[in-house]
């Protein structure tokens, strides 16, 4: 066996592991000189795709692959360990192709927050305290826990579409909401903590408190709608019930549940009941998309139901007077 066919038999196992990727500090280690290299790359065997990082082939590399490059051009500015798979990219390599990140998106890494490296296309660096608490043992690619992904995710975002990302975990059994919930209790340093931990909490005791609260300060009180009677006690052939919110003859039942469908799909559901019940059908269920994701609109549906004409916008962007001339 030539000392080439040696060579490549060296560093094959690591390009498999890393998916046709490789780093010059790599080739270094398993004995390869600068002129191998070079040679190499004549050869068309290696692809140049940052300075010191390979690819085993010329053409368009994949999302794995564009994930790998990233890491290897992070870790040779930092010691090696010290980068990971972070945010959507953590949560992409996770749960593979999906809505999550788009085969073109950039891909975000995480390095700990005491060091610093130079920008490059396409990826997208988390400078990130406690990285080494964060990081999924044993895991490759090397990448930041799963509950840890979903936090930094939906702390970047306004609140429905957090809600989404939430949703996505726990309903595609990825996690849970308690796993979340304690995550998020570890994490003081968290955007929008308190408002992700008190959904996450309601969801995983299964209370609607949280949600009921946006209900009063997003949709009722922002837009003169009457306050409603809550928790209404009725004696029912099926026992004692309990209804969120009753206007006279129209009850509103408020369901925040995260799981047992994708939260889009339930709240387009949830928007033709509405308007079924804006159609004289006397019975309302909103969920997050309705009373988070579009309370103005939600509150042009619902004083049209209960027949209130003092409906007021709660400020210049608002559509519900809009909405309500339709």
């Amino acid at each position: 066996m030539g000392a080439h066919a040696r060579a490549v038999d060296r560093i094959a196992p690591r390009m498999v592991d890393q998916a046709g990727v490789i780093s010059r500090r790599q080739l270094h280690a398993a004995g390869y000189a600068p002129y191998d290299i070079e040679r190499m790359v004549r050869r068309r065997e290696l692809s140049p795709r940052f300075p010191g990082v390979y690819l085993a082939h010329t053409g368009t590399p994949s999302w794995l692959q564009r994930a790998w490059i990233a890491l290897l051009v992070t870790s040779s500015e930092v010691d090696v360990g010290d980068v990971a798979l972070a945010h959507r990219s953590a949560l992409r390599i996770a749960e593979g192709p999906g809505r999550r990140a788009a085969e073109e998106d950039p891909i975000h890494v995480a390095i700990p927050e005491t060091r610093r490296v130079r920008s490059r296309p396409g990826v997208v660096v988390h400078r990130t305290e406690h990285l080494f608490r964060r990081l999924h043992p044993g895991r490759v690619p090397p990448r930041l826990r799963y509950e840890d992904a979903v936090l930094d995710v939906a702390a970047d975002l306004g609140d429905f579409d957090a809600l989404e990302v939430i949703t996505r975990a726990v309903s595609g059994r990825y996690s849970t909401a308690s796993r979340l919930l304690d995550t998020a209790r570890s994490r003081p340093w968290l955007h929008s903590r308190t408002w992700l931990e008190a959904v996450l909490a309601d969801v995983a005791e299964g209370t609607h408190s949280v949600l009921e609260h946006a209900f009063l300060e997003r949709v009722t009180r922002p837009h003169g709608l009457p306050t409603p009677t809550r928790q209404r006690r009725e004696r029912t052939a099926i026992g004692v019930v309990y209804r969120d919110a009753v206007y006279g003859g129209v009850a509103v039942e408020l369901d925040g549940r995260l799981h047992h469908s994708e939260l889009q799909q339930r709240s387009a559901d949830m928007d033709r009941d509405l308007e079924a019940a804006a159609m004289g059908i006397r019975t309302v269920r909103l969920g997050w998309g309705q009373v988070v994701g579009r309370p103005c609109q939600t509150a042009a549906a619902l004083a049209r139901v209960i027949g209130h004409h003092g409906l007021r916008r709660c400020g210049p962007a608002c559509v519900a007077s809009e909405v309500r001339k339709r």
